[in-house]
């Protein structure tokens, strides 16, 4: 299990025509993966998705918050004691073919790190070769073809398999996979959402699936749990399916009504929440983020920040009355003033 509270991070940049200044990247995000379960993180490029999964996979340091495995707080532990923690969560990286060394054979690429396992586990050095042909076969690819090739002589969709097994290597509990089918051409991306989805129920790994895509999201964790980011901040989240059939949050529903259908499929009455152009740039003043946005907002928005469970959340008076005004089920949870629930454009996929 994996849990993470009020993560939050901060990029600094300097110089330029605004001089120095502060970027929040994430803004008190609360997660948890559990093994076998399935959680997705959803927004457009700039939401903080790419940030949190680098943040998960010890690969990205935060600024404040707590990360919590099988229930070590990892801020109680030095650097190199907590390696053994974040080994069991491996990254899948969006560019297959620049997160593998060009200088080295698939072999070479495997061996490493299985070495470092055998090591680990007390196994001989001859269950490298077995183990590496045996992570090949699990995802798909010929050993004996694959093996003593170099990256480049290889397609992208096997390079992304190789990338898959290499992740394997380490026996991790929970795979991230960061955008990890839009740089492979389309007619292999099913085969690759196939094979995440059939290494989560065959091996019980747990998968944090970053996308901007919900139709994605919803092939590998229908059954999971659904997080939208926007610039940093959960907007909304809960039961995957219940999120994409009932959304709340007008982020949200913009994010379904991008989504394009063919002429004459669209569900009747279903209504397009389209976002307005940003009149101004910045922050409103201690408001929501989305209100500049928003078609929806009012004053109330542009000047008081609605909080995830609380406005919009069971529990507390604000969140009942937001609930009740939105027809809010519990366990899904979004901050906003205004809910109300729309009929928008469906997703395609699994229908």
């Amino acid at each position: 299990m994996i849990t993470g509270t009020g993560i939050t991070k901060i990029f600094k940049q300097r110089g330029g025509v605004l001089g120095a200044r502060e970027v929040p990247a994430l803004r008190g995000v609360d997660f948890s993966i559990a093994k076998g379960g399935a959680v997705s993180f959803i927004g457009e490029s700039g939401s903080g998705k790419t940030t949190l999964g680098r943040i998960v996979a010890g690969l990205e340091s935060h600024d404040g918050g707590e990360i919590v495995i099988d229930g070590v707080p990892m801020s109680s532990l030095s650097h190199r004691r907590r390696q053994p923690y974040f080994r069991r969560v491996q990254l899948i990286h969006q560019d297959p073919y620049s997160a593998l060394n060009p200088t080295r054979t698939i072999h070479q690429t495997l061996e490493a790190p299985l070495r470092l396992r055998a090591r680990q586990t007390g196994r001989p050095r001859s269950w490298v070769d077995g183990r590496a042909a045996e992570l090949l076969a699990m995802v798909g690819i010929d050993p004996g073809y694959v093996l003593p090739r170099y990256p480049h002589q290889l397609s992208g969709g096997m390079r992304q398999r190789v990338v898959i097994a290499r992740a394997l290597t380490m026996d991790p509990e929970v795979l991230v996979a960061d955008e990890a089918v839009s740089m492979i051409d389309v007619s292999l991306r099913l085969g690759i959402l196939a094979l995440l989805k059939d290494l989560r129920e065959r091996l019980g790994v747990g998968v944090l699936f970053i996308t901007h895509d919900i139709a994605t999201a919803r092939y590998i964790g229908g059954d999971g749990e659904l997080y939208v980011l926007y610039r940093g901040q959960v907007v909304e989240r809960g039961a995957t399916e219940k999120i994409i059939a009932d959304p709340v949050h007008p982020y949200t529903q913009s994010l379904l009504s991008a989504i394009p259908v063919l002429h004459g499929l669209e569900r009747p009455g279903a209504e397009r929440v389209v976002p307005r152009e940003m009149q101004r740039e910045g922050e409103p003043d201690g408001g929501c983020l989305f209100a500049r946005r928003c078609p929806f907002s009012t004053e109330r928005c542009e000047h008081e920040m609605p909080v995830l469970g609380r406005d919009g959340g069971p529990g507390e008076e604000a969140g009942q009355e937001a609930g009740q005004e939105a027809g809010q089920e519990a366990g899904q949870e979004y901050a906003c003033f205004h809910p109300r629930r729309r009929s928008v454009i469906p997703v395609g996929v699994g229908e």
